[in-house]
């Protein structure tokens, strides 16, 4: 059954909360000079550590891989970076109003939807971070490629695909328990819209609660992690300052974990382990970095690194189910399809 993945469609929470493509609604888009120019003294809360506190986007048109036509360009100079830029504004101008397909290829994603341009917001750059542009989020391997999948990894992707027997085998974020392509994290990555985080920071707790699903993760400090027969879906995750960087480690992920089909090309594992550094090297900018290990799922270790830039809020509800018809066409399909194969 050759059933397609559809991402469920929230259209009121995106209207109230997305600007219209190629606005501008803050600082997202355009870091100052002087934040890339050098790493300034971050504000810092009562207890002496940096204040990450504030509503961030880690919005960008830099994709999670590096593009074939720029393979061995790492970075590219403004120059060669605004034609990019330029040109991936006009691929989604010239495919508005026609099949989804291509629109949605044009924004990077190979998934389905009733998507138009209003719906798809990534920003008008690519990452800016050292002061030149990224062409990949991935930053090793150096070929800012995802590793290849593991043996093991390539036959549970098989099994996955065929299933459509209920509501449970469908993926997360059509079930609407996480957003799709991680971007709740760990670790927490740019998708189609919606690229919104708010930081709450206490002495014993850093809590992000993230636009896409509304989702909330709950970082302890200083903490150890719970039993591992303890699993959540973003993991676990305890965090310590190493200066003014802060360090998150999560582990205890269950078998569908935040890092799902769209990103892993596979659902990830049990073994999935995520270092993430959060430093705020200016008033605007967190750099953020996260190394992503699962033995089962990938040949090697994998790490992105990008800017999260701060942006006005506030952000909005996310409802997901309101409106979402594709869970029942998807298991209406299957019904009918498995009714034929009975006939025959």
């Amino acid at each position: 059954m050759g059933y397609r993945y559809f991402a469920p469609m929230c259209a009121l929470t995106f209207l109230l909360s997305a600007p219209i493509p190629g606005q501008v609604p803050s600082a997202a888009s355009k870091p100052s000079p002087k934040s890339e120019a050098k790493h300034t003294a971050p504000p810092r809360t009562p207890d002496g550590h940096p204040d990450l506190q504030g509503i961030w986007t880690n919005v960008t048109l830099t994709p999670l891989e590096r593009p074939a036509a720029l393979a061995g360009k790492a970075t590219l100079p403004d120059a060669e970076a605004a034609a990019y830029e330029k040109k991936a504004a006009e691929d989604l101008q010239s495919e508005d109003g026609k099949s989804e397909g291509p629109l949605l290829a044009a924004a990077g994603s190979a998934g389905t939807g009733a998507y138009n341009l209003l719906f798809i917001d990534r920003g008008s750059e690519l990452a800016r971070v050292g002061g030149v542009k990224r062409t990949s989020l991935i930053v090793d391997p150096p070929d800012g490629k995802v590793p290849p999948l593991t043996e093991q990894a390539k036959q549970q992707k098989a099994e996955d695909f065929e299933r459509y027997d209920s509501v449970k085998d469908r993926p997360l974020s059509e079930r609407c328990i996480l957003g799709f392509g991680s971007t709740s994290g760990p670790p927490m990555l740019p998708v189609l819209y919606n690229n919104n985080y708010q930081i709450v920071q206490t002495p014993d707790t850093v809590m992000i609660m993230i636009e896409m699903v509304h989702d909330v993760r709950v970082i302890r400090m200083n903490a150890t992690h719970r039993p591992p027969n303890v699993s959540q879906w973003l993991g676990d995750s305890i965090g310590h300052w190493e200066g003014d960087t802060l360090v998150v480690d999560t582990s205890n992920f269950p078998d569908k974990a935040a890092l799902y089909e769209e990103v892993a090309d596979s659902r990830t594992s049990k073994k999935l382990h995520v270092i993430e550094r959060f430093q705020r090297i200016a008033a605007d900018t967190i750099l953020y970095r996260a190394t992503i290990d699962d033995s089962y799922t990938f040949a090697k270790p994998w790490t992105v690194e990008f800017p999260f830039l701060s942006t006005k809020g506030p952000v909005y509800e996310y409802a997901c189910h309101e409106g979402n018809y594709a869970m029942p066409d998807i298991m209406g399909g299957a019904r009918k399809s498995d009714a034929a194969s009975e006939k025959k």
